[in-house]
């Protein structure tokens, strides 16, 4: 089988109806290496091996007439099913040097469409839940194209509204539809059936009691369970925990069937889905009985089987590099119920080693670095707070967590540091689309101390690096985060998404401080000391806006806007802000013309440093900024459905933005020439500091994620005067020349017109 096409039918119908083609006589897509890969293991001589067949890439599909008629009469009951009742199909083989090629031609004939509806429901308790719910769903209306699809959605439709109403018994096969014809062509009627069962009319339900039962193991629950039943029933519930590992409330918390409400399949889902959350439990099943067939009242039994709870993970890597070689060890312990609640602790230890070698010594005869880091953290599945007990987990699972950690780093004849870091951390959903995250409390702790030994020589190649290694300081701090509609980000709709959050750090301390009579002065490099460290005060609001424009099939458009500042104040005055909490540019998520942190801040340009030997001083982490404002505009679209056993994407978007200084002398290269006022933002040079660059991707698409490949493009570099701005053009006319004239005034640096990204998911 090398082609198979579809003739005469509507362009909307063309793609559902390639679906009927039976999948064995439907050739492989033209960018499958699935056949050729068969073919290569299995043919010999020019022909296909009858045994021995190695299980390598697919067969290709052969021509079977059964299976082209099965297609035929599928393709024409597909189209009777969307409204048109005399549609022909035929089928046409040509074959031609073993070769085959089918073409199915329709005929279609005219569309009929509905002039009435009708219902007739024999229950009057249904037909009101039916009338008070059926503007939310329906798609029935007078006019329409008749369309089986139609029918079989109302269908189900009405199967979710009567189980979310008490009708625990409904079932499919009560509702059916009449099709009548009228006098005129192209012209039916539709009637809606809703039948009574056999036993009477139907009937709402109510929750009894809800029987809990955890199997003793993860292995299940023995033969019989009548003799470990709890009588106990308080609240309705009758808790049963055969394994002696949970407590009682933490698991009941996550139970949505209550007694005396109407029975509800939402209020079941939810249970599934929260008790698999738990992380406990390997398997749960809902089933009911009902003690009084009379009555009208069900019992949930939930039987839950237990997973192991305990784990232990070991890893080992082995660094080198020119001249040195390392070893990292780790042990991560995690236990899934530690106080028999569900709550999920996790302790790691790690530790490594790094030598120089060379000069005939042996591996680690010379270490020269010592890391050891321990951490813990524990995730309780519900809000934690004094006081106040919120019954959330109606939209997603809320969870508390305190985490901790300490990391050591010696290098020898270098430095040494201590960092210790805390925190809790709240995080809910208000609806399946808006979750908040809140960290009233973040402490920071960092001491490092430059040995008295140490050879600046040893240092100067990275003043970053040096920086960074004598740090000493602290943070007490609390953050919030705001995000609306993350479950949307990978579906083909239009909406908005926004994720806002704020860092504030320092208030607390700077009032204990004031308090205690502290006679700082932080202007005059005096500033106030907690635990004889300097505490940093700042905040740090981000927001994060995007619209997503569904264009429909595939394609789908993106505009963002990026943007944050980071404003020290007070105790930070002079110090500014740390270094982890600046903003850069560039990047496979940002302006994808540019390498990470190259861009900015505003147009300064690496040219202002005269010396060669501080520019390498400076190289790598250098630019960066305390206010970013970056929007990205990027069309989706389709290039293959059928590429090497996934789906290849496309994408085009042009990106746009920079980084600046909210005052001078912000970024340490500064501090170490001649201070720019043009890093500073200010509206009226905004059109002449902002970066602009295009390109075009490519994303593999396997379903779980995405292999990502973007080419970014520069167009307008904000480093140079307003007349060379626009690089593009040097590009194509003086290229070399203007890259031989950069690298003489930017060493080490090389310039690139082009940057290439790679990355796993989407850029946003």
């Amino acid at each position: 089988m090398k082609k198979v096409t579809i003739d005469s039918v509507d362009a909307q119908f063309e793609e559902q109806a390639y679906n009927y083609v039976q999948k064995d006589i439907r050739p492989p897509s033209a960018f499958s290496i699935n056949v050729p890969l068969y073919n290569l293991f299995n043919t010999k001589d020019g022909r296909y091996k009858t045994n021995n067949i190695k299980p390598f890439g697919t067969p290709p599909a052969i021509l079977d007439s059964a299976l082209v008629e099965i297609s035929r009469n599928q393709i024409q009951k597909f189209l009777t099913g969307k409204g048109y009742f005399d549609a022909k199909v035929a089928a046409e083989i040509k074959v031609e040097n073993k070769k085959a090629e089918i073409d199915f031609k329709a005929n279609q004939g005219k569309a009929s469409y509905v002039a009435k509806l009708s219902d007739s429901i024999f229950s009057k308790s249904v037909k009101d839940v039916y009338d008070r719910n059926k503007s939310s769903f329906t798609r029935l209306h007078p006019g329409m194209r008749y369309d089986v699809d139609s029918l079989t959605y109302e269908r189900e439709q009405i199967y979710r509204v009567m189980k979310e109403n008490g009708y625990f018994y409904f079932l499919r096969p009560y509702v059916n539809f009449d099709v009548i014809e009228t006098e005129q062509p192209q012209k039916v009627n539709l009637r809606l059936n809703i039948t009574n069962p056999a036993t009477g009319p139907h009937k709402q339900y109510k929750i009894g009691t809800t029987y809990m039962i955890i199997a003793p193991s993860p292995d299940g629950f023995p033969d019989s369970l009548r003799n470990y039943v709890n009588r106990d029933t308080t609240g309705g519930v009758s808790f049963t925990d055969l394994s002696k590992r949970y407590r009682r409330n933490p698991i009941l918390r996550y139970d949505f069937l209550k007694q005396g409400e109407l029975y509800d399949i939402r209020n079941e889902n939810l249970t599934y889905d929260r008790l698999y959350e738990l992380n406990i439990f390997k398997n749960v099943k809902i089933d009911y009985f009902n003690r009084d067939s009379t009555g009208n009242k069900i019992n949930p039994i939930i039987m839950v089987t237990p997973q192991k709870v305990m784990s232990n993970r070991i890893e080992g890597e082995v660094p080198f590099n020119g001249g040195t070689v390392g070893i990292n060890i780790s042990n991560t312990y995690t236990n899934n119920n530690l106080f028999r609640g569900a709550e999920r602790f996790e302790f790691q230890v790690k530790g490594g080693l790094q030598s120089r070698i060379g000069n005939g010594t042996s591996p680690f005869r010379d270490i020269y670095q010592r890391d050891f880091s321990v951490s813990a953290s524990i995730t309780v599945p519900r809000l934690i707070i004094p006081f106040y007990n919120p019954v959330l987990g109606g939209n997603g699972m809320p969870h508390t967590t305190f985490s901790s950690s300490y990391i050591y780093a010696l290098q020898k004849d270098v430095s040494v540091r201590n960092i210790f870091i805390n925190s809790i951390t709240y995080d809910w959903f208000e609806t399946k689309s808006k979750l908040h995250s809140f960290t009233p409390l973040n402490f920071e702790y960092r001491f490092g101390n430059l040995s008295d030994s140490l050879d600046v020589n040893e240092v100067a190649n990275n003043l970053y690096y040096a920086t960074l290694l004598r740090r000493q300081d602290l943070t007490l701090g609390m953050k919030y985060s705001y995000t609306l509609n993350a479950d949307k980000l990978n579906q083909l709709r239009t909406f908005f998404y926004l994720r806002a959050n704020i860092d504030i750090a320092g208030n607390l301390l700077q009032g204990i401080s004031r308090l205690g009579g502290s006679d700082s002065d932080p202007a005059n490099d005096n500033p106030a000391r907690i635990l004889g460290l300097p505490f940093n005060q700042y905040v740090r609001p981000e927001v994060d806006l995007r619209w997503y424009k569904h264009l429909g099939g595939e394609r789908q458009f993106i505009a963002r806007l990026n943007t944050g500042i980071a404003y020290s104040y007070g105790n930070s005055i002079l110090t500014g802000i740390p270094f982890e909490k600046q903003f850069f540019a560039g990047g496979s998520s940002g302006l994808r013309a540019w390498q990470a942190r190259t861009v900015g801040p505003g147009n300064y340009n690496r040219e202002v440093i005269g010396s060669e030997t501080l520019r390498k001083a400076l190289f790598g982490l250098d630019q960066l900024g305390t206010m970013r404002l970056e929007t990205n505009f990027e069309y989706r679209f389709t290039l293959a459905r059928k590429f090497f056993g996934a789906t290849l994407r496309g994408a085009a978007f042009l990106d746009a933005g920079n980084i600046w200084n909210v005052r001078l002398g912000e970024s340490i290269s500064q501090q170490v020439t001649e201070l720019d006022e043009l890093t500073v933002f200010k509206l009226s040079r905004l059109a002449k500091q902002v970066a602009i660059g295009t390109g075009f991707g490519l994303r593999y698409d396997v379903q779980y994620f995405v292999f990502r490949f973007d080419v970014g493009l520069k167009l307008k570099d904000p480093q140079f005067g307003s007349g060379d701005q626009w690089v593009i053009g040097k590009m194509f006319s003086g290229s070399k020349a203007f890259k031989e004239q950069y690298n003489l005034t930017h060493a080490p640096d090389t310039y690139r017109f082009v940057q290439y990204n790679f990355g796993i998911g989407m850029p946003f």
